[in-house]
């Protein structure tokens, strides 16, 4: 049996689909929420499901032909390795510098590293997408998203 690299991908996305919808069931619900239909382990819940059964359509639809076996020469695992560091950098500055920096500073990075230099361009892809984001979480589906230590400590928050 050739084993290649979506058969690798797939069972990766498999394991982190079924460890995330286990913690989505650790989410605690308040009093009241097991009769809505929409709470806040429903979205997580359905994301995992889809994502199992997107890795699942990944691994049954592989290509096992002769020429599919893994060959791991030119990708760039350092690069991966940064992007791994950045979304480590990204949960750790959530607490301090609040949702809104801290997706901005995310994704500016993450364009940064994927090879994008101009300053402009970063701003006008990351603000917009990040406020974007902040005001659908915040104002449509009211979901409270803390500030930050800092704006707190700053502003007596």
């Amino acid at each position: 049996m050739n084993i290649c690299k979506d058969h690798i991908g797939g069972m990766t996305f498999l394991l982190l689909s079924v460890a995330y919808g286990y913690y989505a069931g650790q989410i605690p619900l308040l009093p009241g929420d097991e009769y809505e239909p929409f709470t806040a382990q429903t979205v997580p819940s359905a994301l995992a499901i889809l994502g199992g059964i997107l890795s699942i359509a990944l691994l049954v639809t592989a290509d096992r032909g002769e020429g599919s076996s893994l060959k791991l020469r030119g990708y760039d695992f350092s690069l991966v390795a940064k992007l791994l560091v950045l979304v480590v950098i990204f949960a750790l500055a959530l607490e301090w510098i609040g949702f809104l920096l801290a997706t901005i500073v995310f994704l500016i990075g993450g364009y940064w590293l994927l090879g994008e230099r101009r300053i402009k361009t970063l701003l006008v892809a990351s603000v917009p997408f990040a406020v974007g984001i902040w005001a659908i979480l915040t104002q449509l589906l009211d979901i409270y998203l803390a500030p930050g230590a800092l704006f707190n400590q700053i502003f007596g928050g």
